[in-house]
């Protein structure tokens, strides 16, 4: 799923569209794609992981969810779920969510909740993890309400950074560790956004989709975990998790650790 620099990216590609007419509105989403002719986008806007085209009257909401994707003046094979042609190029999106929105979306939106935004506001990302104490790391990194347009990739590579174990709990983190989770969240959006542009971005994965702990060199564990049992990549030796019991619940690392593959022996010669 595209987090929040990706959106960015395409938000800034879009740009050139801002100021000009709906000349076409092709595509199979399920949308009243007639009331989009022939309007005029008032602004291209991003919220978290939406993808926001302010026209004068109402809004469009383009979520790409898992595999959702897009094209700018190029089509894939496969048919959009919304093609919009402008008179200087067009926008394609396919295996997303479209949704038109009609109120404004200063009211639809709380800008200071985007990591990105420039009305982020670091310290009602504090007050919202003060008031969720049993919630999991792992979980209130993938919070939209508390940090909207953070994803998996951000919560393996942002709880390895500061070491905190992902089933940590919120309220049992010392206040230095929740302020440190929120500042490298934040930190971490721009240091993405920056690779993700210079195509390098894989290249400075620490945790997500590693198997080898780069500060302990031992493997790292792998585990579903959280509500919604995403994938963590986490190291057990420096990774501390903070529980609000003395004796943590172990996880099933039998099952769980990905052991790195052995090096074939070379032969005598």
């Amino acid at each position: 799923m595209p987090e929040d620099p990706s959106i960015v990216i395409l938000r800034e590609e879009a740009d050139h569209f801002a100021g000009h007419k709906i000349v076409r509105v092709e595509g199979n989403s399920k949308i009243d794609q007639s009331r989009l002719l022939g309007q005029t986008v008032v602004a291209l806007r991003s919220w978290g992981k939406h993808f926001l085209i302010e026209l004068p009257n109402f809004s469009l909401r383009i979520h790409l969810l898992l595999f959702g994707s897009y094209r700018i003046d190029e089509r894939k094979d496969t048919a959009p779920r919304l093609s919009l042609g402008f008179d200087n190029g067009e926008l394609n999106f396919y295996a997303c969510s479209v949704q038109i929105i009609d109120e404004p979306l200063d009211l639809r939106y709380d800008w200071k909740t985007d990591i990105m935004s420039a009305q982020w506001d670091a310290k009602l990302a504090l007050k919202k993890l003060k008031a969720m104490p049993d919630a999991l790391a792992c979980d209130v990194l993938l919070d939209q309400n508390v940090f909207a347009g953070a994803g998996n990739i951000f919560k393996n590579e942002v709880l390895f950074r500061i070491r905190v174990h992902p089933l940590s709990t919120i309220g049992a983190m010392p206040t230095a560790k929740r302020r440190e989770l929120v500042e490298q969240t934040h930190l971490y959006a721009f240091e993405f956004l920056e690779w993700k542009k210079a195509f390098v971005l894989k290249q400075h994965w620490l945790a997500h989709r590693q198997s080898i702990c780069p500060r302990c060199n031992i493997p790292f564990v792998t585990a579903k975990l959280g509500r919604n049992s995403r994938q963590s990549f986490f190291c057990e030796n420096c990774q501390t998790r903070y529980t609000s019991t003395t004796t943590a619940k172990p996880i099933n690392t039998s099952i769980a650790t990905k052991k790195p593959k052995p090096k074939p022996r070379k032969k005598s010669q």
